[in-house]
């Protein structure tokens, strides 16, 4: 009689073991959407984790020169050309009067200026199937060389649609 209680007590005892098993199991349900927008223009950064961040040009000791900066971007435009231009000339200060470091700026390998006409840095047909080109930021050394010192500076680039061919002015 003994051995049949207690059969019978691990049996209750492994049963309510096996509901409190299954009485600790989660499950999550989540919905998942998207919306893929109609772009007709864009430049954007392929990656997007550095552009809003300070970008250091590595000093190279071995060489004793200034190391420059290049990152790609997404460019597509469906309808023409896509231009570019600096909004001032890029350089680098320390704040010592004579002692900056000029900065000569290309993307896709086109070097860009503050003139005040943008360049044409993609082509109707590169930017109507969408491309991947380089920014490509290098220091252009000094009379007289690099001088030691803490460094800052500021690159602004503007991106422009070209207007579309059948729609320019005579």
């Amino acid at each position: 009689m003994i051995k049949q209680c207690t059969a019978a007590a691990l049996m209750v005892a492994c049963g309510l073991t096996a509901t409190l098993a299954w009485a600790a199991r989660e499950e999550h349900t989540f919905e998942v959407s998207l919306t893929i927008p109609s772009r007709p223009f864009y430049v954007i950064p392929a990656e997007s984790d550095w552009i809003h961040r300070p970008q250091p040009l590595l000093w190279d000791y071995a060489k004793a020169t200034l190391g420059s900066l290049e990152k790609n971007f997404d460019v597509h435009h469906d309808s023409s050309a896509i231009n570019a231009r600096l909004l001032f000339e890029p350089y680098l200060d320390n704040g010592r009067p004579n002692e900056v470091i000029m900065l000569r700026v290309k993307f896709n390998n086109v070097e860009l200026s503050a003139h005040a006409v943008p360049r044409q840095v993609v082509s109707p047909e590169e930017a109507a199937g969408g491309k991947r080109v380089a920014l490509k930021i290098e220091p252009i050394e000094p009379a007289g060389g690099y001088r030691s010192g803490d460094y800052n500076g500021n690159v602004l680039l503007m991106f422009s649609a070209a207007a579309p061919a059948g729609e320019l002015e005579p």
